[in-house]
């Protein structure tokens, strides 16, 4: 069975009404970056970066999958699908996908800062000062933010590594290390790329371009895939 990888960013969720990762004047919903998604903003101010994401996370509970999302689902009829995704919401799930990696952590998790095996999952919204790990120490987002390492970026790399199929969808190509995952699929993968607008630097060499949102592109790649 031939393998699938699916890259997707932002904009597979900006149909769901979830918000693209910051706006063009560098700030993430009115916030800036340095302010809500930095250990150190988390050490200097844990309410504010808790509110953040309190919102973030009202916002998923009210979001649903979209066609997107439900389209990349037909694929694991026929293909071994794995989708790598830089979006800390869980769409993916929710729609069917079943071999999801997620690169910059999830949304409805917290996770203790002294024990990496201590997660848990929100059953809503509110993430509040009183949630502890065992230990009494307060839970952090499970979210890789700025300046911190991305603990799967190795598995997403082997997976890119035995693709027959790269899909990216939704995303510019210029947050690194995820952007750099196209570059460790063999010459033989053949690659879709599917999004409104060309990436800032042009189309990367060997794609197939579909200019497009993801509720309409992503039908069109998996109808050519699957014919």
């Amino acid at each position: 069975m031939e393998n699938i990888v699916v890259l997707t960013g932002a904009g597979i969720s900006a149909e769901s009404g979830l918000s693209t990762f910051r706006d063009s004047d560098g700030l993430w919903e009115h916030h800036r970056v340095e302010d809500v998604a930095t250990y150190e903003a988390w050490q200097r101010n844990p309410n504010l970066v808790r509110s953040f994401y309190n919102e973030r996370r009202r916002q998923l509970f009210s979001a649903e999958p979209n066609e997107g999302h439900r389209q990349l689902v037909r694929l694991e009829e026929k293909f071994n699908v794995h989708i790598i995704t830089q979006n800390v919401d869980d769409l993916h799930e929710r729609a069917g996908s079943s071999k999801v990696l997620h690169l910059h952590g999830e949304l409805k998790k917290l996770c203790s800062e002294t024990d990496p095996f201590y997660i848990v999952t929100l059953d809503d919204w509110e993430h509040t000062s009183a949630m502890k790990d065992k230990a009494g120490y307060p839970l952090r987002p499970f979210i890789v933010w700025f300046g911190e390492a991305v603990p799967m970026i190795e598995p997403a790399i082997e997976l890119c590594r035995n693709a027959d199929i790269l899909i990216v969808i939704g995303t510019s190509l210029n947050v690194y290390p995820a952007a750099g995952l196209i570059n460790y699929c063999s010459p033989h993968c053949k690659r879709y790329l599917v999004d409104p607008k060309e990436t800032s630097l042009g189309i990367p060499n060997g794609f197939t371009f579909i200019q497009a949102v993801a509720t309409k592109g992503v039908k069109q790649v998996v109808d050519e895939i699957l014919m």
